[in-house]
């Protein structure tokens, strides 16, 4: 017998990806869920849940929340600053002092307050985020994460060498901090959890790499950390690790590597075995379009990535991408491979709609569960879009979501739900 209770039913133009190849759509369709996961779509309601209350958004699209697998929290303030630099001369300049400020935790609780307000409202439900050294920080950004009913992966980053002192850890307090942040969630059911991050080889000891690896396996912890964003930055890595055959191997020799959930950022000149390695060990790549042509690093071929059998994310990077919103962060992709496209004497096909849509939700949500879609058992976390201040006659609801994607923005999102509950915008 159903329990209405724990039974709720909206209708709506419902349209969402189940594999990248297309786009699975109901017009003026209903979605049941139950208990905040999704039971079914239907063009009609089955007779068995006559009589419960149905959420009607009229002719508004229904489409999955968005998911950010890259981001930096603390880097909020610098939002479209520094945007003339190139990756490491922005670090040193730009990026470090600012993080040296989370000290402060007033400071701390007014910048991730706002970015949270930010993200809340471009349409984000889940986000993999990078928070500062600072374990008090970290702290800080989970608690306000949990506060605002978004789903997260907060990382203390790691970084004993090569940084400022200012924010230089030892590498055994380091790891003590991290622990702490494991064991205070190990065992609860919770939308926002700690994942390691170690902030890039260089900046870790073989101590550090070594000791976060023992980490993640022990408390099955997942691991986000960049890989082969910039050609100075691998050589680097190559004059640290000169017995490691990539990047990559780097990381999987300290068991950081796809032997729990891994994600690696921006990948733009990982070579044919990096890329192997990846395949072999399931880890996900994440594009940042934007922050790779902001700060100069390249173009990353994701059309190349996808064809090898790699997962592929997107990622807003801010503050080396100008935007939290995922919807500019699929244009941007959609452009570069068409530069990609071009390059290549149109050879390498550029990336289609449904794929990048895929990418921001099923692709992206499945690191965090089943999130991302309107099948049957995954949760529901999904954006109600009023397009109609775009014109909407004569368009198909397909034509409508890539309107909206490309020249919408934040004020056509009418509502936002995580699990089922709608998501008012956060007082924190």
């Amino acid at each position: 017998m159903n329990n209405s209770n724990s039974i709720k039913i909206i209708k709506g133009n419902i349209i969402f990806t189940s594999v990248p190849e297309g786009f699975n759509i109901t017009e003026q369709g209903f979605l049941v869920m139950r208990d905040g996961k999704v039971e079914g779509v239907y063009e009609s309601l089955p007779d068995i849940y006559s009589g419960i209350e149905i959420t009607d958004y009229g002719d508004k699209l229904i489409i999955p929340g968005m998911n950010d697998l890259h981001c930096h929290a603390p880097q909020f303030r610098n939002l479209g600053m520094a945007m003339d630099r190139e990756l490491l001369p922005w670090l040193e300049n730009y990026t470090f002092p600012e993080e040296s400020r989370f000290k402060d935790k007033e400071y701390a609780r007014s910048v991730y307050s706002a970015f949270i307000r930010e993200i809340w409202k471009q349409g984000t439900t889940r986000i993999a985020v990078y928070s500062t050294v600072h374990k008090s920080a970290a702290l800080q950004l989970m608690e306000l994460f949990e506060k605002s009913g978004l789903g997260a992966y907060v990382g203390k980053v790691n970084m004993d060498r090569n940084c400022p002192d200012s924010i230089r850890e030892s590498a055994e307090g380091s790891l003590a901090d991290t622990r702490e942040l494991l064991e205070a969630s190990a065992g609860k059911d919770s939308l926002v959890r700690p994942i390691i991050t170690p902030r890039f080889v260089p900046s870790c000891s073989a101590r550090l790499l070594e000791g976060l690896g023992e980490l993640a396996v022990e408390y099955f912890a997942p691991v986000q950390s960049h890989l082969s964003e910039n050609k100075g930055e691998i050589e680097w890595v190559k004059e640290l690790h000169p017995d490691s055959s990539c990047y990559g191997d780097v990381y999987d020799k300290y068991k950081l590597f796809g032997q729990t959930p891994t994600l690696m950022a921006h990948c733009v000149y990982s070579d044919e075995q990096e890329r192997e390695l990846m395949r072999s060990r399931g880890v996900i790549a994440v594009h940042c379009p934007t922050s790779n042509m902001n700060v100069g690093s390249g173009m990353m071929p994701v059309r190349t990535f996808l064809d090898e059998g790699i997962r592929v994310a997107l990622g807003s990077d801010i503050s080396g991408g100008h935007t939290c919103s995922i919807f500019k962060t699929m244009v941007y992709a959609i452009q570069i491979s068409k530069l990609l496209w071009a390059e290549s004497g149109k050879q390498i096909s550029f990336l289609s709609n449904s794929e990048t849509f895929y990418m921001a939700t099923k692709g992206g949500g499945s690191f965090f569960g089943n999130v991302g879609s309107f099948e049957k058992g995954y949760d529901f976390d999904a954006l109600v879009i009023d397009d109609s201040e775009l014109s909407t006659l004569g368009y198909t609801i397909e034509q409508r979501l890539e309107r909206f994607i490309y020249v919408g923005d934040d004020r056509h999102i009418l509502h936002r739900y995580v699990q089922g509950k709608l998501i008012e915008e956060p007082e924190l």
